[in-house]
């Protein structure tokens, strides 16, 4: 029995617990060696109890949200943990497997103890820029098996008792093309988790064991009181919303289906009419779809309630295997981001018919490229792994902001000084991507535009185009954003617009390779945009004064 623990203490804990996972990421992308992670945060970290519940995760990337959900429980069922050590750490990357969500993705899991006893796991997971596979940067739309996108790592011990077991670490490191980046990205988990172990400890020091865990219980339960308040503020209902995902093959679409189901304190998302498994790599898998699904609702429903497993109670997620949120093995899944923001934006659509005064209209995803090849600078190979943020949905009270991750994506563009130095490459222009916001009373936000001179030996390109095929939708007559676009040498004479996927292309020395991110959806007609927004529009250089006529043009 959970002994009685008054609301301060609880309090205390659970901040502490917070900070506690705040400083394991600051520590993570401080020591880390890859831009993906020092640069960009492409990680997270958070404390779990002994049954694998989420106790707090920091704030960082929403499609973590989830992933390492499964991970504990999966650990456990290979590694006794009554035999498990102080200074143990193990390592998962199959999503199949109990790992994150995918391959490049690598969790990190340390048990914590305090008088003897297993009191919690601390843990992190980090994108790594390369992990093997059959193409540079491990993510490829043309990878039809997930034996094609790297290295697969089980629930294994990495470190046991602070001693890092090099055999497999050696197996890891060998598997990549840029192995001294995944030695250093390891070690800054390691660090990561040597830190959340400190701080873990000092709270049960502190606390004691059982204060502690009854602290901790009263923190979830409070979380979970609270979501399901917010839900209850919504209207009751079954609510229906679909979107598309590139299909298969090039202008093929391939359906995501939902039915949300908001009852008095719940909220049921049927995807069981999502289309069937693709080929490519763009399925998603369990723990992807969860992430999307907790931190959209939690984005929408009540964005300051802690992310813990109290959050997730009220949530339940029903699907069908052999779809596209629910593919069987060895479907791909390397690029199952670029889904994932498409389930978001359905999921946001049919919310929004349930709290219409907060409605957020689609989103511009964002585009994924990898940039691979010779530095001629240094003469060895480098990966260079990006994501370019497009444009937020319009509200009904406001414009969709630009150049932003959309909800469930969340780390940074990779700055233009950074890339330069570390990469044989030139970045010639970088701006807002012009009028590529949905027009409507509000305007969805703006993609970019990203220009890459290409400087070194051998390079290639592996491109993911969000949304080049469907663009994000407005609400009550707000129009569509513009399609995510990547162009070869624009504006001369081999100018090519190249397809929504393309795998390992040859760049020559000197080309340019020009990423044009998608819009926002608008809300609301585009005549009904009020004269002082239109002369903002025009003064501040979004649209021109022939494009404001055209497209806000009053209908009297």
């Amino acid at each position: 029995m959970i002994e009685p623990v008054d609301p301060i203490t609880t309090e205390v804990v659970a901040h502490y617990l917070i900070a506690a996972s705040e400083e394991m990421g600051t520590a993570l992308i401080k020591a880390a060696f890859s831009t993906a992670i020092k640069e960009r945060a492409d990680c997270s970290t958070g404390i779990f109890d002994p049954e694998g519940d989420i106790i707090a995760q920091a704030q960082r990337c929403p499609i973590h949200l989830g992933s390492m959900i499964g991970t504990i429980n999966r650990i456990s069922m290979r590694f006794d943990p009554k035999a498990m050590k102080l200074g143990d750490m193990y390592a998962a990357n199959d999503p199949y497997n109990g790992g994150g969500s995918h391959l490049p993705d690598i969790t990190i899991v340390a048990p914590v103890f305090s008088k003897g006893e297993l009191v919690a796991y601390v843990a992190n997971i980090a994108h790594h820029s390369d992990i093997g596979g059959m193409v540079p940067g491990s993510l490829s739309s043309i990878c039809t098996s997930i034996f094609q996108e790297g290295i697969r790592i089980p629930p294994v011990r990495l470190m046991s008792e602070g001693e890092i077991d090099q055999s497999v670490f050696d197996i890891i490191l060998l598997n990549s093309r840029v192995p001294d980046e995944r030695d250093g990205d390891l070690r800054a988990q390691f660090a990561s988790n040597f830190v959340g172990c400190r701080a873990v400890e000092a709270l049960f020091e502190r606390f004691g064991i059982s204060k502690t865990r009854a602290a901790i219980a009263s923190y979830l339960n409070f979380t979970e009181r609270r979501i399901r308040a917010g839900i209850a503020g919504l209207k009751p209902g079954v609510y229906e919303a679909s979107d598309f995902v590139a299909g298969n093959n090039e202008n093929e679409l391939a359906e995501i289906k939902l039915k949300l189901t908001v009852s008095a304190d719940e909220i049921v998302l049927d995807f069981t009419e999502t289309a069937t498994q693709l080929k490519a790599s763009r399925n998603v898998t369990f723990q992807a779809l969860n992430s999307t699904v907790y931190s959209m609702i939690k984005a929408m429903v009540d964005p300051d309630v802690p992310a813990n497993a109290g959050c997730f109670r009220p949530i339940r997620i029903v699907t069908k295997p052999g779809t596209i949120v629910e593919p069987l093995p060895p479907s791909a899944v390397g690029l199952r981001l670029t889904s994932c923001t498409v389930v978001g934006d359905v999921i946001s659509m049919a919310l929004s018919q349930a709290m219409p005064d907060k409605a957020l209209a689609s989103c511009g995803s964002h585009q994924q490229l990898v940039l691979s090849g010779t530095d001629n600078r240094t003469g060895r190979f480098f990966v260079n792994h990006e994501t370019l943020a497009g444009g937020l949905g319009a509200r009904p009270y406001k414009d969709g902001m630009d150049a932003v991750r959309v909800p469930v994506s969340g780390a940074a563009n990779l700055p233009i000084e950074v890339l330069e130095h570390s990469y044989p490459l030139r970045v010639e222009r970088y701006a807002l991507r012009d009028e590529s916001g949905g027009v409507g009373s509000y305007v969805g936000g703006f993609g970019v535009v990203r220009d890459y001179r290409i400087l070194g030996d051998n390079v290639t390109v592996a491109i993911t185009s969000g949304r080049q095929q469907a663009p994000a939708t407005g609400l009550t007559g707000g129009g569509s954003g513009a399609r995510g676009e990547f162009v070869l040498n624009p504006g001369t004479p081999s100018e090519k617009v190249l397809p929504s996927a393309v795998a390992a292309m040859p760049l020559p020395k000197g080309s340019l390779l020009r990423v044009c991110t998608p819009g926002g959806g608008g809300y609301g007609a585009a005549s009904e945009r009020s004269e002082d927004l239109v002369s903002a529009d025009i003064r501040d250089g979004r649209f021109s004064s022939e494009g404001a006529q055209r497209f806000f043009s009053r209908k009297d």
